[in-house]
């Protein structure tokens, strides 16, 4: 595939993806526009061998399935999460100080605040209206130009900024929206908004689930375009690549994509990793396909392997001495394999040895991520999975620096990289 072509999709992809929503019915566009089918939890399901199909949760998760020509008898797995640290609206958000309209907003999962003060911010997320005729809808509002922004305090009137200042995100993250705006002001800007995107009128807003995003469009970024910047690349990167996989793969064997929410606040819910959403499309899939009952289920788990993609931490030339000596993986060096004894990462020593030699199969360098001793390590859903469901799984990720930034920086070349790698994986034969 062309380096060029992949890259300009991923930036498309991530400009119109500022919300988990956005994101995951962008990926059933171009599933649907391939061939798959959508799948409907609430019908019965009737499936065909070689069928490519989909299912939604929350309209923030998904699950697209390339069924086997032949028997299900193993699935080639790839997990990732839709969701991304960041700011989002309180339910009654509108409040003012000082002559302006401003939004009382929550921090969403370990989000890094300091880089959220004087950027462009759009607003994002999905609005449940009520029709004139009494009908209830949900309906996506992306506004992609800049509404709000969260001022800095001048250096003059906090003298010590530069030497390390606590920001409190109850009292100092409120943006501004409006100078001289009132509270019926944000509704009236929504209504504008949704008949503007959709031609809605004569409706009623009844709830929201909304988030603030940096309206800086994503770029490359260096003299020879070797690195990609643009915000939520943790983890709509690897929900990318693991789609573009998936689109590109043989379509012989038996190959699944999840893309869960809400891993960033610790995926206990009905749609995220911790919730059943991923075993109940297993179970109705080996049902139908596979070797009928608790044991058939079992046979087809441990014949399956699962990669858990989520972006590693890149070595960063300014903090060298945040990484382990051998364990500073390189931005355009390959995919991370990532370890911890601890099972923050779910990966071991022969799920280990398959990624490696996919990449030596694909041509591909790898690299390994193991955090400090003298630190914590994050986690993802990789151990959540494995967990609930018993499957073989290992971590890996693209390296990026700046993680849980309103802007993040990945490795050009590694785009190119792990998506040969999971495709390569798609389309082999035998897994053990």
């Amino acid at each position: 595939m062309s380096q060029d072509a992949l890259l300009e999709r991923l930036l498309d992809f991530l400009r119109d993806s500022p919300t988990p929503w956005h994101a995951t019915a962008n990926m059933a566009a171009r599933l649907e526009a391939a061939g798959f089918r959508r799948l409907d939890e609430r019908e019965a399901w009737q499936l065909s061998h070689g069928e490519r199909v989909f299912v939604t949760r929350n309209d923030s998760s998904i699950i697209a399935v390339q069924l086997p020509t032949g028997p299900l008898s193993a699935l080639r797995m790839i997990g990732a999460h839709t969701d991304s640290p960041g700011l989002r609206l309180k339910p009654n958000a509108p409040q003012t100080s000082a002559g302006w309209l401003q939004l009382g907003v929550e921090t969403y999962g370990g989000v890094l605040l300091s880089p959220w003060f004087d950027r462009d911010l759009g607003l994002a997320g999905r609005v449940h209206v009520r029709h004139a005729d009494g009908r209830l809808e949900g309906v996506l509002l992306n506004v992609d130009q800049a509404v709000a922004i969260v001022p800095s305090l001048a250096i003059h009137l906090d003298r010590e900024v530069n030497q390390g200042r606590a920001i409190n995100a109850q009292t100092q993250m409120a943006p501004v929206l409006l100078q001289g705006g009132e509270g019926a002001d944000l509704e009236r800007l929504l209504k504008r908004w949704l008949s503007e995107q959709h031609g809605l009128s004569d409706i009623e807003i009844l709830d929201f689930e909304l988030g603030l995003h940096d309206t800086q469009p994503p770029a490359r970024v260096g003299v020879e375009g070797e690195l990609v910047a643009s915000a939520r690349l943790d983890n709509l990167l690897s929900c990318f690549m693991g789609l573009e996989a998936l689109l590109a793969s043989d379509g012989q064997q038996g190959a699944l994509l999840v893309a869960n929410d809400h891993e960033e606040v610790g995926s206990a819910s009905a749609c995220g990793a911790q919730g059943p959403f991923l075993g109940d499309v297993l179970r109705r899939l080996n049902a139908q396909l596979g070797e009928a009952g608790d044991e058939g289920f079992i046979r087809l788990i441990q014949s399956s392997r699962m990669i858990s993609c989520d972006n590693a931490h890149a070595l960063h030339p300014n903090f060298t001495d945040k990484h382990d000596a051998a364990h500073g993986p390189a931005l355009n060096g390959g995919p991370v394999i990532k370890v911890n004894a601890n099972q923050r990462y779910a990966t071991n020593s022969a799920t280990a040895a398959m990624f490696r030699d996919l990449c030596r199969e694909a041509e591909v360098p790898v690299q390994t991520f193991v955090t400090r001793a003298d630190m914590g390590c994050g986690s993802t859903i990789g151990p959540i999975t494995a967990t609930e469901l018993g499957v073989p799984t290992l971590d890996v990720g693209a390296p990026q620096w700046a993680m849980h930034s309103i802007r993040e920086t990945a490795g050009a070349r590694d785009v190119d990289y792990l998506t040969r790698v999971l495709t390569a994986f798609f389309n082999r034969q035998q897994l053990v």
